[in-house]
């Protein structure tokens, strides 16, 4: 009865599962402070760097090219002039290379242009953990600023981005190849919170962090 009257505390309607999830409990306790969590040494950094890229658009819209979108292809090996890649993923590698290069040290991300390849291939690595979206939903305490979501859209497609903020179960995010509503095939690198802003429990595949 509760979720089917109130709403998230970004003004979005609760879901209505019975179920006090991190949305559900910031909305019944609003005044309760959520403990501070900011990122530190190579996810603040790549935070950093991901927002000097908010408002980098492809040229044209729709096309999966221009000058910027080339240079996120080029880092993960790809040629924006042979094709139109979706780049969301390689958006990130090249956000963690810049990072990681800013502090004299290298990405630990695997190089690739694919969503859940990048899920895939941070399996096994010590510097990177994953959390799943089973073990997120379960305790969104282990989503962290600085850390990648991912997200499985079918068909083997997918669509990744940067967590840069976390609140009562609701995530901003920067997200490269996207728009205001979040497509996996958009028109830039979007910054999305507020009422647009994803949730933890919408993430279905999971979260890569570094160790």
């Amino acid at each position: 009865l509760f979720q089917a009257r109130f709403t998230a505390p970004n003004g979005t309607p609760l879901k209505v599962d019975g179920v006090v999830g991190p949305v559900t409990w910031a909305a019944l306790f609003p005044e309760a402070p959520e403990p501070e969590r900011p990122a530190k040494g190579l996810p603040a950094k790549a935070l950093e760097v991901a927002a000097g890229e908010v408002g980098v658009r492809e040229e044209p819209p729709g096309s999966n090219r221009g000058p910027r979108v080339a240079e996120y292809l080029a880092s993960v090996g790809l040629d924006a002039t042979k094709g139109h890649y979706a780049w969301c993923a390689a958006f990130v590698c090249w956000v963690f290379r810049e990072a990681a290069k800013a502090l004299g040290g290298e990405s630990p991300l695997p190089k690739t242009a694919g969503a859940l390849a990048l899920w895939n291939g941070a399996a096994g690595r010590k510097a990177l953990v994953r959390v799943t979206a089973a073990e997120a939903k379960a305790d969104a305490r282990l989503v962290r600023a600085g850390q990648v979501f991912v997200l499985s859209t079918g068909g083997g497609l997918g669509h990744v981005g940067l967590v840069e903020q976390v609140s009562g179960g609701i995530l901003t995010t920067i997200e490269g190849n996207s728009n205001d509503g979040g497509s996996r095939e958009g028109i830039g690198v979007f910054r999305r919170t507020g009422p647009s802003g994803r949730r933890v429990a919408d993430v279905n595949k999971g979260f890569i962090g570094i160790a």
